[in-house]
């Protein structure tokens, strides 16, 4: 048996099958496309139903696929065995209505032990087959394998519902006694016991029956079209071909490995909180790669779960920092070869994993002492639903890391008590909707209340004062220890309005440690706090102190102050008949929608970003002033008329711009430093919306714009490279320049160079392939004496037929015009052979033969079609295997015509 790595493996199991005539498919998203059935792709197959069912037909009805996949059904169980996974690659060689049984098993065999791809000893491979399967039984004893090898099970049936159904054979490898420490032998297979000797590596399904329901299994009518659908695990092959004791020591984890290692300072051996951490990041960074984002429910809750389980599973190893995004960069090294779609998004997925895991770690220390204290001293040996409930939704604890880590210990969890509260916490919110939505408010409770929470978040961002007041579920209460909502009687949090997004922080005191996660407004105007309390008891009429996040209100602060200024300078170059339609400004950006009837170009919107940054640069003071208001509006103070406003309103004005406004700004704008903007949007209906940042992450904001720009460059200058390559084995001269670096983006420029760059490179790549091409040509045609030399007078016709190798189509054209050219009462064949596929030219000046007939004809029997005129046809078939048999027929046919 070779030693080979992970890439090995899957580059021999594809370049394998097509030399057999496949046609190599690549892997497809992990997100399932137009397949509601399932939430990942979980198989090879699973991408490929179309074809099976018969609802779409494949150009080649041979396929072979490395496959991404996805399987989370028993996640608990990754790090315990040898080769649990979440995240695996599945190869697989695929027969749609072309060969069956005997092709498939033979070529696996022939993979299998030919001493030029795997060579494993045909000694140590067992079969499984279905009992009455005896064709599959007889076709192994005649490829070489031992009876005693070959296992019937009545298991070895695929059936699935009512449709296609079939026997399968299972092909396992016997890693020897030492791997059987109860010297069960054969037993293991035969009885199938969980084993870590016979490691299943391939198992070829044969689709040949209609299920039916109600019908017995020996009477299913066979299928009209029967299919081959195979899968080899890559793990797997590597764990046996590498000589490892389990899938985690070899080339496809080791260098995560390192990495856990490097950063936790403790070797890897063999422990379960590497393997879980190894197996999880290759997970989120395939899902994210592919879209998948981190959320409470579907793909995303998976997604989280795997997250946090990979930071509880850290801690054990004394990692308690943010660590999970290092792990991406190995990730990419070891895959990037195999999947390029996976480079591209790198930065973008370790944003996303570094985010997440930063909202873990701010409620881990305070869960993990929670959850310690219900599992010490439990007399019941159970944690309750309400419990885990709580630890779920105060803490973010998926309710499977408390499950296994109260097993760990001896203790269960009630589930069914859990989902209760789950249902619970559903309906509720399905009744009242947080208070996030205004309508959802009016209670009698909260339209009644009318004590005054008076604002200071102008003034200041903490203080001490005290609590009115508490809510839970709808109801005022004198105190709570896990949610709630709060009133304050001097409150330096802003609520969510005009666009601006609510301050988070904290509340504190001696008795409890509360964090502030959302503000509102009441019915009454009032600012609402929807807090979570992380330590003790939160009590209406207790003095707290308070703490609004200060670096996250000042980056708001920035973002929207640069959106009066945008507002001001779009009415300056796009005229007063410029009004807003929305606008929306949080920590990282602000967006910004107005009406406009015209176009905007890149180079306006550069020289509106432009504008703004010199009203920056002006480092003028921001003028607050409370006016009655139509004073407001005599001053020429912009609002959104739509809105009501009292009799009094708040005037913000910076240099020339003048807005009524409730929100917070800066106090000078040298304090807002730069704006960037970083796309800009046609919404319809005359609406544009405009998307910029003041963010100290203007870079990487800029980045995510011009990622797929960036992307498609570097595809295309591999793509020119590779015509340069070829054309110089050719002896073809051709020049290509093109010069372009990644570099810093601040400002909106920045974007549109790249998306200049990209068009400018798109026109040079088609100029190099068609400079390329004519001088293909020009070369293949210029002596075409090696192929007029051998010319046969056949009926009259000078006739040139000839077999070529590595040509293209236009290469063929070409020299099928200049052989034409040349000779009168002439006709031309050429048939190219590439992977034992063909391709046919063929063309004639003379009267006597039909090149459309003869060209048909010749494909038909290739395995494929053709046609034409008299004067000119093409073809082509996936059979060339007797091309030369066939064009002698040919000949005769015209000698006899």
């Amino acid at each position: 048996m070779k030693q080979m790595t992970g890439e090995q493996i899957i580059r021999t199991y594809i370049d394998f099958f097509v030399s057999k005539g496949h046609l190599e498919v690549e892997s497809a998203s992990l997100i399932p496309k137009d397949d509601p059935s399932v939430l990942w792709i979980n198989a090879g197959v699973t991408p490929l139903k179309k074809y099976f069912d018969g609802s779409i037909v494949p150009k080649n009805r041979r396929l072979t696929s490395c496959q991404k996949c996805i399987r989370t059904n028993d996640i608990e169980n990754v790090g315990v065995t040898a080769r649990h996974h979440t995240f695996f690659q599945m190869l697989g060689n695929f027969s749609v209505g072309d060969y069956f049984k005997k092709e498939a098993l033979t070529w696996a065999f022939e993979l299998l032990t030919g001493k030029e791809y795997f060579a494993f000893d045909k000694n140590k491979l067992y079969m499984t087959v279905y009992p009455q399967d005896k064709e599959a039984y007889d076709l192994w004893i005649s490829l070489g394998v031992d009876p005693t090898h070959i296992i019937p099970l009545e298991e070895n049936f695929w059936e699935i519902g009512e449709g296609p159904s079939g026997p399968d054979s299972e092909i396992f490898y016997d890693r020897g006694e030492k791997f059987d420490p109860e010297k069960k032998g054969i037993q293991l297979l035969k009885e199938d016991l969980e084993n870590d000797r016979y490691i299943e590596i391939w198992n070829n399904v044969f689709s040949q029956y209609n299920a039916k329901e109600g019908v017995p299994r020996d009477q299913y009518e066979e299928l009209p079209s029967k299919n081959i659908d195979t899968g080899m695990g890559v793990e797997r092959m590597a764990c046996i071909m590498q000589g490892a004791v389990t899938n985690y020591e070899t080339d496809l984890f080791l260098p995560i490995m390192d990495k856990i290692a490097e950063i936790s300072e403790i070797p890897y051996q063999g422990q379960k909180e590497f393997k879980v951490i190894a197996d999880h990041i290759r997970t989120l960074t395939f899902a994210l790669s592919d879209g998948a984002t981190f959320e409470n429910y579907g793909r995303g809750y998976v997604l989280r779960r795997l997250l946090r389980r990979s930071v509880m599973m850290s801690r054990k190893l004394n990692i308690n920092k943010t660590f999970m995004a290092e792990l991406v960069d190995i990730v990419m090294e070891k895959y990037g070869n195999i999947y390029p779609d996976l480079l591209p998004n790198k930065e973008i997925i370790k944003e996303q994993i570094t985010k997440e895991e930063d909202l873990f770690h701010k409620t881990l220390i305070s869960g993990e002492k929670r959850l310690e204290e219900l599992c010490k001293n439990n007399t019941s040996k159970e944690i309750s639903g309400e419990d885990a409930f709580k630890l779920y939704d105060t803490y973010g604890f998926p309710v499977e890391l408390t499950i296994e880590y109260a097993n760990e210990l001896g203790l269960s969890v009630d589930k069914d008590e859990f989902y209760k509260y789950m249902e619970m916490q559903k309906v509720m919110a399905r009744q009242n909707r947080k208070v996030v939505s205004s309508m959802n408010l009016q209670n009698e409770q909260l339209m009644n209340y009318k004590k005054e929470s008076k604002f200071v978040g102008y003034e200041k961002l903490g203080n001490k004062t005290i609590v009115m007041d508490i809510m839970k579920d709808n109801q005022f209460v004198d105190s709570i220890t896990d949610e709630g909502y709060v009133f304050l009687e001097e409150n330096p949090f802003y609520a969510e309005s005009g666009g601006q997004i609510y301050d988070i922080g904290y509340l504190k005191n001696d008795d409890c440690k509360v964090e502030v996660d959302e503000v509102v407004k009441a019915p009454n105007k009032q600012h609402l706090l929807h807090v979570k309390i992380l330590e003790g008891t939160l009590k209406k009429g207790s003095t707290v102190l308070t703490h609004v996040m200060q670096e996250r209100r000042e980056a708001i602060m920035k973002n929207h102050s640069a959106t009066h200024l945008l507002q001001k300078t779009l009415q300056e170059f796009l005229g007063n008949n410029v009004h807003q339609a929305g606008s929306r400004v949080d920590e990282n950006t602000f967006r910004f929608d107005f009406t406009y009837h015209g176009r905007l170009s890149d180079d306006l919107i550069i020289r509106i970003e432009k504008r703004v940054n010199e009203r920056v640069a002006q480092n003028v003071d921001t003028i607050i002033e409370y006016l009655p208001i139509e004073e407001a509006k005599k001053k020429g103070a912009m609002a959104l008329f739509d809105d009501k406003y009292g009799d009094i309103v708040r005037v913000v004005t910076i240099g020339d711009s003048i807005e009524l406004c409730a929100g917070t700004h800066v106090p000078n704008t040298s304090m807002i430093g730069k704006i960037a903007i970083i796309s800009i949007e046609n919404k319809g209906a005359d609406t544009f919306r405009i998307e910029g940042t003041t963010s100290k992450n203007m870079n990487d904001l800029l980045h995510h714009v011009v990622d797929p720009y960036q992307a498609e460059i570097k595809k295309l200058l591999s793509k020119a490279k590779n015509i340069l390559v070829e054309a110089k084995g050719q002896n073809i001269t051709l020049d290509f320049e093109f010069d372009f670096q990644d570099k810093e983006l601040s400002s909106y420029e920045g974007v549109v160079e790249y998306k200049n760059k990209l068009l400018e490179l798109k026109d040079k790549i088609k100029e190099l392939e068609k400079k390329y091409k004519t001088l293909k040509i020009q070369s293949t045609v210029s002596d075409i004496t090696a192929f007029t030399t051998n010319m046969e007078v056949i009926n009259g016709i000078k006739t040139s037929i000839v077999i070529l190798e590595d040509y293209d189509i236009d290469s063929m054209r070409g020299l099928a015009d200049a052989i034409i050219n040349k000779y009168e009462n002439c006709f031309v064949l050429l048939a190219n052979v590439k992977n034992n596929h063909v391709n046919i030219i063929s063309k004639s000046n003379s009267d006597k033969v039909n090149c459309g007939v003869l060209v048909k004809e010749l494909s038909v029997k290739c395995k494929g079609n053709g046609g034409g005129s008299p004067k000119f046809a093409q073809g082509g078939g996936s059979e060339a295997e007797h091309l030369a048999e066939y064009l002698n027929e040919l000949k005769n046919q015209i000698k006899n015509n």
